[in-house]
């Protein structure tokens, strides 16, 4: 009988560790849902967890995400044309062919984010951090990208603000 008390303590304390992560897990996943849901409806989401959400061509146009988590989330083709993005944390975010056109974007992170042919004409992308984004073929035309960090940003066959495309 001795030699099941050890087992039986320890079975008891694996549960009581696995039980309420197992629990937050859940919980969380249903705030996440809640979350998007909530975006979905309203267009208000300011300062909301949404990364590694799955966006994809979601109609996003005037949402406010100003300073929302969205790192690594997939936007790919979403409309989010006159979105606030300022702030937001889009660090490695799939934002390939979105519709960004007049987004205000100011101080955005946009580091290793993936803007192949975006609309980005008319977007404040003032202060925006774009290290190493990637805007192959994207439209910048007449984008603001004063204070820009433009270092390692790749322009490939993007139309400039200026309505010029550049060369490869």
């Amino acid at each position: 009988m001795r030699s099941l008390y050890p087992l039986t303590t320890t079975f008891l304390i694996v549960c009581c560790l696995i039980i309420p992560v197992f629990a937050q897990s859940k919980s969380n996943s249903m705030e996440r849902i809640q979350t998007i849901q909530r975006l979905l409806s309203t267009y208000e989401c300011p300062g909301c967890d949404l990364s590694e959400a799955d966006l994809s061509e979601a109609d996003l146009s005037e949402a406010n995400l100003l300073g929302a988590n969205l790192q690594k989330a997939n936007l790919k083709n979403a409309n989010l044309r006159g979105a606030i993005l300022s702030s937001a944390n889009l660090i490695q975010a799939n934002l390939a062919g979105a519709n960004l056109s007049g987004a205000i974007m100011h101080s955005a992170t946009m580091r290793q984010a993936n803007l192949k042919d975006a609309n980005l004409s008319w977007a404040d992308l003032y202060q925006a951090y774009l290290e190493k984004a990637r805007l192959n073929g994207a439209n910048l035309y007449n984008a603001n990208l004063n204070e820009a960090k433009l270092d390692q940003t790749d322009f490939c066959d993007a139309t400039l603000p200026n309505g010029k495309i550049k060369d490869c």
